[in-house]
């Protein structure tokens, strides 16, 4: 396989003794092991020139790159993880390339990391052992809508902002909105959420189907060929093992998913409090007494300013909330009034509401923006985003506190959050060039996660594991749970190629 025919030196003989020890006394995970086995004679990157042909033969030349900057463009997200990128790019343009190609770097020894719209937050498509990208942004096809059933079949290169839109004058929606114009399959992959999952759910309540490529090449349909049932009790959840996998499983390249009624009625409301309390201790009330809310997004001071500087508003710049109802205009007026009186009754000011699409698009707009608003704080540093989610009772305890800590750790950093649903996330920024300061926001990140698990929480509630989260994992599920996860992954995937160094 390597070009060089030397042994190394006695010196070097130690890893390949403790290699060989391990692979001895744990065949069934040797391939957590890093590797670059596959590189020989003539090479392009990490790949022999051989092999980037036989990637040319499936997709076609002009589909496959292995440029520097293509690769070093794949092989990041928005986190702020380092690690190099792949050593080619590839463009599947249907199922058949895709089931070839994991067939080809299969056989090979190529690790294979699917890529969509680079949007994650926990490195979950850096290229950490090199290999072949899969990028299935060409794939971008509505393959099947039922609106009689509620549900559609898309290609993994279909947005959400492209459902919707395509969706638009059929009365229905697709509803989980986790803020960036993600790839749905991707969304499907990394379990994403949003504004919108208090009431709608997530995506693991919305996936129906999937139409999986294994490491091998194999073509799985997770629930079988063609179904788009609502319910069922036929043997193992496989759409569930597949959401939320990370890549680490196989290439998901369509997805079945539920759509749902577009409301009758929209309308928003912000309001802002004296305190972090009163804002979590409104959101909690609002719950308690089963007002229907499809939004309720929590802003802390930090974030309200920098939105206001960077979206033009002009909120009080106090902890806010964001809220959205949806209905009949009957009812929307009887749940925004009980929802003012909760929040007044909890010290509540500047509650205005946003009646006409216009000002509630603007307004949501200022929401999903908080990304990119927090950034201009420091034009020169990037953002690290970490989120959790508690039970509801438990979120007042850990969001004080962690406002407490944010403020005392002397980083700069704001609290954003999906409160509805007990998930929320801290976006601190960060120098990359200031390696005590990165030390830390990690030291934060890994605080606040330990401290969401002292609840009863869960150390991500939709950014995923990725590479940032994995000993937060460990102790998350304990030794049994990462066991089976570890069963799973050799079963499908013994070795260990699809998205390696990823979750487990």
């Amino acid at each position: 396989m390597g070009s060089s025919s030397t042994w190394p030196p006695a010196h070097t003989l130690w890893p390949y003794l403790v290699m060989a020890s391990l692979l001895r006394a744990a065949p069934a995970t040797w391939w957590l092991l890093p590797r670059r086995g596959y590189c020989s004679q003539g090479t392009q990157g990490g790949l022999s020139k051989g092999f980037v042909e036989a990637l040319k033969a499936v997709v076609g030349s002009p589909h496959v790159s292995t440029a520097t900057v293509v690769r070093e463009q794949h092989g990041h997200d928005e986190s702020i993880h380092r690690c190099q990128p792949p050593d080619a790019v590839v463009w599947p343009q249907n199922v058949e390339h895709v089931s070839q190609l994991a067939a080809l770097c299969y056989g090979h020894g190529v690790p294979i990391i699917p890529f969509g719209t680079g949007t994650g937050l926990e490195g979950g498509v850096c290229a950490v052992q090199g290999g072949v990208c899969v990028n299935l942004t060409h794939m971008d096809q509505i393959l099947e809508l039922n609106p009689e059933d509620f549900s559609v079949v898309v290609e993994p290169g279909v947005t959400r902002k492209a459902l919707n839109t395509y969706l638009r004058d059929s009365g229905l929606w697709f509803p989980v909105d986790p803020g960036a114009d993600a790839s749905l399959c991707g969304m499907v992959a990394t379990a994403a959420s949003g504004t919108n999952a208090v009431r709608y759910g997530t995506m693991r309540d919305n996936v129906l189907n999937l139409e999986v490529v294994l490491p091998g090449g194999q073509l799985l349909h997770t629930a079988g060929h063609g179904r788009y049932f609502r319910k069922s009790a036929a043997g193992y959840n496989l759409t569930g093992l597949f959401v939320g996998s990370e890549g680490t499983l196989g290439l998901i390249t369509a997805a079945t998913l539920r759509l749902h009624p577009a409301p009758e009625a929209i309308m928003a409301a912000t309001c802002a409090f004296p305190s972090v309390q009163a804002a979590v201790d409104s959101t909690v009330h609002i719950l308690q007494a089963a007002v229907p809310v499809a939004r309720i997004e929590f802003l802390d001071d930090v974030t309200i300013d920098a939105c206001n500087r960077y979206n033009k508003l002009n909120c009080s710049v106090a902890p806010t909330l964001f809220l959205e109802f949806h209905g009949s205009k009957q009812t929307l007026e009887e749940q925004l009034q009980r929802a003012e009186e909760i929040t007044r009754h909890n010290g509540a000011s500047h509650f205005s509401w946003a009646k006409e699409a216009e000002e509630r698009n603007w307004l949501w707009t200022a929401r999903h923006n908080a990304w990119y608003a927090l950034l201009a704080l420091r034009p020169s540093c990037k953002g690290y985003s970490t989120d959790v989610c508690v039970p509801i009772s438990r979120l007042p305890e850990i969001l004080v506190q962690t406002k407490e800590d944010l403020k005392a750790s002397g980083l700069t950093g704001a609290i954003v959050g999906h409160v509805g649903d007990g998930n929320f996330h801290c976006i601190m920024l960060i120098d990359p060039e200031d390696a005590e300061e990165y030390c830390r926001v990690k030291a934060f990140a890994e605080q606040l996660g330990r401290h969401a698990l002292a609840l009863r929480g869960t150390c991500t509630g939709e950014h995923g594991i990725g590479l940032g989260k994995r000993q937060l994992l460990q102790e998350e599920v304990g030794t049994v749970g990462m066991e089976i996860m570890r069963q799973l992954k050799a079963t499908l995937d013994p070795q260990g190629l699809m998205n390696p160094g990823k979750v487990l």
